[in-house]
């Protein structure tokens, strides 16, 4: 058994973060003990819980989304998880490419500023306009 800050420890969080997680219902408050001070415990399938919501925001899930994926572990509908898959990979795809675009441009206005030290700063004027 854990304690909160354990948990946290644990799952590479601060204790915040436990706690904005329960209140989203990405993780479950234990009930407070009427013994031991009121101090929570926790278990193995809250670290397990704590890791799979991490694990999936480092994946690109939202939050709203890790809360759906949770939902349909309950139920192991693989199907609709494989769509969800898909359709969050078809977003970091194309953040991928609007990324690639910003390096590309940026790039190319980093060669022209180091093309001379006279003038106004191409970098800076080209977010000017």
């Amino acid at each position: 058994m854990l304690t909160i800050s354990e948990l946290a420890k644990a799952g590479g969080v601060g204790v915040e973060t436990i706690r904005f997680y329960q209140r989203r219902k990405l993780l479950e408050a234990p009930a407070k003990p009427r013994r031991d001070a009121g101090i929570r415990h926790y278990g193995e399938s809250d670290i397990r819980q704590l890791r799979f919501v991490r694990a999936a925001q480092q994946a690109g899930f939202t939050l709203a989304e890790i809360a759906g994926l949770l939902a349909l572990d309950k139920g192991r509908d693989r199907r609709r998880v494989r769509e969800m898959a898909r359709l969050r990979i078809a977003v970091l795809d194309e953040e991928i490419a609007r990324l690639q675009i910003a390096r590309q441009s940026l790039s190319g206005l980093a060669q022209i500023c180091a093309h001379g030290d006279d003038g106004p700063c191409p970098i800076i004027e080209s977010f000017s306009s």
